[in-house]
This record gives C-alpha cells, structure tokens and sequence, in this order.
C-alpha cells in the first residue's frame, strides 16, 4: 500500500508542496495544528506510530520556529510532505471512508518514521537535554 500510496498523484502534490511549508514558519504551524487535531481525532489507526508521529509534529515546530536545524532538507521534506498528505481529506483512499479512510494516511507515515527514524531519535536526545 505505501509504494501505491508514494505513486499517487496526491502524494506527489504534497511532495511538490512541501518546499513552500519548509521555507514558511506561518505556514508549517499551521499545518502541525491541523495535523495534530486530526490525529487527535483520529487516534486509532495511529496507534502503531503514535509516540513518534508527536515527536515528527514536535521536530517539524522546532524546525519552524528555528531552534532546531539538525535535520537534513530530505529528511524534513519527506515528513512534511507525508504531514500534508494526511491532513488532505482527498488521496488515495479518502479520509471520509470509515474504517478505511486512514489506512493509507497510516501506512505512509509509518513508513516515513522507520525511514527517517535516526533522525526522529536525535531529535528526542536534543529535546531531551534541551529540558
């Protein structure tokens, strides 16, 4: 289901979009707000990922707001445009399908955490002794 997930149009446009989040601090919150809501609201499909998925939403603020850049731009593009094809209410299985409508949405992202998870991990040591 990922690599169709990867094909799809809709996951190429959030791909294409993702640039214009990174460079645009409003922009990127708003789109961990809107990602955190529906995650909250949809927790259940989640669950597998969960911990690390706050962890994403947390690194991509941080990132937003500046006061962490240890990340590489691959690695932040790919999180960010697998945030986007989340909160999309469109992709390939929509979201209003119930029962369904996340599956894509949660296979994406969790294969996106196990891509990228040394990044995730060295976000939470920083978070860590940041405190």
């Amino acid at each position: 289901m990922v690599q169709k997930t990867r094909d799809s149009r809709s996951y190429e446009k959030a791909t294409n979009r993702a640039g214009e989040y990174i460079k645009d601090p409003e922009k990127l919150g708003k789109l961990i707000d809107d990602a955190t809501g529906k995650a909250n609201q949809r927790k259940g499909p989640l669950n597998e990922v969960w911990n690390s998925l706050m962890a994403c939403f947390r690194l991509i603020k941080a990132y937003a707001n500046g006061s962490y850049r240890k990340i590489s731009w691959q690695s932040l593009a790919m999180i960010v445009a697998s945030v986007i094809y989340f909160v999309m209410p469109v992709d390939l299985i929509p979201d209003f399908l119930v029962g369904f409508g996340l599956l894509d949405d949660a296979a994406l992202l969790a294969w996106t955490i196990r891509t990228i998870s040394a990044d995730i991990n060295a976000f939470i040591e920083w978070e860590a002794k940041s405190a």
